[in-house]
C-alpha cells in the first residue's frame, strides 16, 4: 500500500478519535460558538489529521490546533497567526509552494515536509494536558512508521518532549534528558532514527517579542535542508 493509501487511513481514524472528553467538549463547542470574525464560516471542529507530502524526509511536529486556526479550516497551521509565520519560512527555504495558507482549499502544497501536532484537538488556553499528549502518540508513531523520515523538526519543548518521550517508551532512547532542548538545537539519535532538530514555536507571543525571528527560523530550516541533501544520516 502507498504511502498516501496509509496516510489516508491514519488520518480517518484520527478524524474520528473522541478519546478526550475535555478536548471534545471544547472543539465542539467553539466550533458552535465561533468568533465573530468567522462567524459565516463552518468550522472543522473535529481533530486534526497531519498535513503533507506523502514522501516527505521532514517531519515537522508542533503542538495543537489552535481554536479558531486549525481548529476553524480543518488543517494544520492553516488559518493562525502561528500559520502565517511557519508557512512564510517553509516557503523561502523551499517547503512550500506558496507562502500563505488560509483555508483547505488554497493550493498549498508541501516539499518534502509532512506537518502533525503533539496533541490533535484545539485544547483551551492552547495547553493540552500530559494525558491528552499521550493518547495522541499512537498517531505520532504511525506517523513515524509510514513516512521513515531523515529529520524531525520539533517546534517548541513540548513538541520536543512529546517525540523524545515517544521514543523512550519503545526503549529507542534511555533518557531524554540525554537530548536539551534548545533553539536551532540538533541531535543525532541512536542508529536509524532520524535527526531530531529543534525551534521555538512560531507562536504569536514568540514572533511579537522577537524571541524567535525570520532570520533564526530560516537558520534551522536551512540547516535541515543542507543535512538532507548531505544524504548522511551520521
Amino acid at each position: 500500500m502507498s504511502n498516501s493509501a496509509q496516510l489516508a487511513i491514519l488520518n480517518g481514524r484520527i478524524i474520528s478519535c473522541r478519546q478526550c472528553p475535555r478536548l471534545v467538549r471544547y472543539r465542539e463547542e467553539v466550533a458552535r460558538t465561533k468568533r465573530r470574525a468567522f462567524r459565516n464560516e463552518a468550522y472543522w471542529g473535529r481533530p486534526v489529521p497531519g498535513f503533507g507530502d506523502p514522501a516527505a524526509q521532514l517531519l515537522i511536529l508542533g503542538l495543537a490546533p489552535a481554536a479558531h486556526g486549525g481548529n476553524r479550516t480543518g488543517r494544520v497551521f492553516t488559518g493562525d497567526r502561528s500559520g502565517d509565520f511557519l508557512f512564510r519560512m517553509l516557503h523561502r527555504a523551499g517547503f512550500a509552494n506558496q507562502p500563505i495558507s488560509k483555508h483547505c482549499n488554497d493550493g498549498l502544497q508541501l516539499k518534502n515536509a509532512y506537518i502533525v501536532a503533539a496533541a490533535r484537538c484545539a485544547p483551551p488556553d492552547n495547553k493540552p494536558l500530559p494525558a491528552e499528549i499521550r493518547n495522541c502518540r499512537t498517531f505520532l508513531d504511525a506517523e513515524l512508521t509510514v513516512l521513515c523520515p531523515r529529520a524531525v523538526l520539533a517546534l517548541g519543548k513540548i513538541a520536543f518532549d512529546s517525540y523524545l518521550a515517544l521514543l523512550a517508551e519503545q526503549g529507542k532512547i534511555r533518557t531524554r534528558a540525554a537530548f536539551p532542548f534548545g533553539h536551532g538545537a540538533s541531535h543525532q539519535l541512536p542508529a536509524g532514527l532520524p535527526r531530531l532538530f529543534a525551534a521555538y514555536h512560531p507562536s504569536q507571543q514568540n514572533t511579537l517579542t522577537r524571541r524567535l525571528t525570520p532570520g533564526m527560523f530560516l537558520s534551522v530550516l536551512r540547516h535541515i535542508r543542507r543535512y538532507l541533501s548531505s544524504g548522511d544520516r551520521a
